[in-house]
């Protein structure tokens, strides 16, 4: 779909009125060199690159692109860069508000511009997951023909958003999270551009820490705080945009949370000890802590699934599986909705049975090991497959187990000088006492002696 007269004059105010436009849109890239972050996608030679230089046409010409990531990490921006950068005729629509009409009006608009005067026509789609298959079908023929260069935009995983037919002709480009270095640097342009707020108010070293943790990575919401916290600072008089007005502004509290300091593992050590404790509602006060602070969401997965055997092991054999599951989950799926996530297994965690026998069992076996308490594999139950085995009497005498009626041989499997030590004490917490019930039995018919 063509601009429409509405769009042109708006387009007209805001260049001519550039205050008039948002702050992220204001400090928005005009050039790939601008871009923040995703360098490994601006590398001489990428697509993206060949998008907007010489080589967006003829023979060998740019391929369409899927662009994947998180919101605020610059699909959209890349692709306007794209659209001031190239001579070809670039247009935008919106899988949100547009449909097959649409996508079927820019593909014969494409195919005349092509055969009228030679002109490649670039094509963005924001949002293109919310596309149906038949909508997406709809854009087969002019990518395989290349009547248009797509370039499409999605934070859904596009293995599962967008048709098979339409990945393969496309090269998937993966935009990662913009670090708070990324964010930093933007914020810091847009205090002093031109386009920006000109220098008008500072932003104090701490302000700015907010900022990051508020942000989360995203760059539109960052400027988006800056711009709101800026209007109000002007509008108090302040030369520097205070820790106060930020939190007013965006009604949002500053932690105190250094994640490379002592509250990152202090904080992280409560929530654990809560858990430990069955104490469900302080675990979750210190895992908000930590997600209100920006703390990386696989660090705090990752201290899940440590709970998982540490603390319950096979009280509840299940924890291990929830927290494991978390933490795919939340690689999948990031932050914010990752918080749902870790609240599922923060709660299951703390109110799950509690046993640290595998805990113990391990410590103690590693502490014999550590002594020198190991000796020799007992004869029988070494390897006998190969040549010459048999004549060192390995494997003679082993009993096969399933060969059994109750699949238990009573014979010696630990080395001579750990031949009756018990390591795993299991509790009768839980599923646990089923283990202890079927650890008594083992034992007692393997004919072992109490250590």
């Amino acid at each position: 779909m063509e601009p429409d007269l509405f769009t042109a004059a708006a387009e007209e105010r805001q260049e001519k009125e550039p205050s008039s436009s948002p702050l992220a849109v204001r400090m928005r890239p005009r050039t790939l060199d601008e871009v923040v972050g995703q360098q490994h996608l601006l590398k001489p030679g990428s697509p993206l690159r060949r998008l907007v230089g010489e080589a967006a046409s003829g023979p060998a010409g740019p391929s369409s692109v899927i662009l994947w990531g998180p919101p605020g990490t610059g699909k959209t921006t890349l692709a306007y860069v794209v659209s001031k950068a190239t001579d070809a005729r670039f247009v935008e629509l919106s899988a949100i508000t547009a449909g097959v009409k649409e996508v079927r009006a820019v593909i014969d608009g494409a195919r005349r511009a092509s055969g009228g005067y030679g002109k490649e026509t670039v094509l963005f789609l924001d949002e293109i997951h919310r596309f149906s298959k038949a909508q997406q079908d709809s854009l087969l023929p002019a990518v395989e023909n290349r009547w248009v260069t797509l370039i499409a935009a999605t934070t859904e995983n596009p293995y599962f958003s967008i048709i098979s037919p339409l990945l393969s002709r496309s090269l998937l480009l993966t935009l990662e999270p913009l670090t708070d270095d990324d964010i930093r640097d933007l914020l810091r342009r847009a205090l002093t551009d031109e386009r920006g707020l000109k220098g008008a108010v500072g932003l104090p070293e701490e302000t700015e820490s907010h900022l990051l943790r508020i942000a989360g990575g995203d760059a539109r919401r960052a400027l988006t705080a800056l711009e709101a916290a800026a209007g109000a600072a002007l509008d108090k008089g302040e030369t520097e945009i205070g820790l106060t007005t930020l939190e007013e502004t965006v009604d949002r509290a500053a932690v105190k949370y250094d994640r490379d300091g002592d509250q990152h593992y202090d904080v992280a050590s409560a929530l654990i000890k809560s858990i430990r404790g069955s104490d469900v509602d302080a675990a979750l006060h210190y895992l908000a802590r930590m997600i209100e602070a920006g703390e990386d969401p696989r660090f705090i997965a990752r201290r899940l699934m440590i709970s998982a055997s540490e603390d319950i092991g096979l009280a509840d054999p299940n924890a291990l599986q929830i927290a494991v599951a978390a933490a795919q989950a939340v690689a999948m799926i990031g932050f914010p909705e990752a918080a749902l996530t870790l609240s599922h297994a923060t709660i299951a965690l703390a109110l799950a049975p509690k046993s640290n026998a595998a805990t113990t069992a391990i410590g103690a076996a590693l502490e014999d090991v550590r002594k020198g308490l190991a000796g020799p594999v007992p004869a029988h139950l070494r390897d006998s497959h190969y040549k010459g085995a048999t004549k060192l009497g390995h494997g003679q005498g082993y009993v096969y187990p399933h060969d059994l009626p109750e699949g238990i041989a009573a014979q010696q499997y630990a080395p001579d000088a750990l031949k009756d030590r018990e390591y795993y004490e299991p509790t009768r917490h839980g599923a646990e006492a089923r283990y202890a019930d079927a650890v008594e039995w083992t034992r007692k018919n393997l004919g072992r002696k109490r250590s």
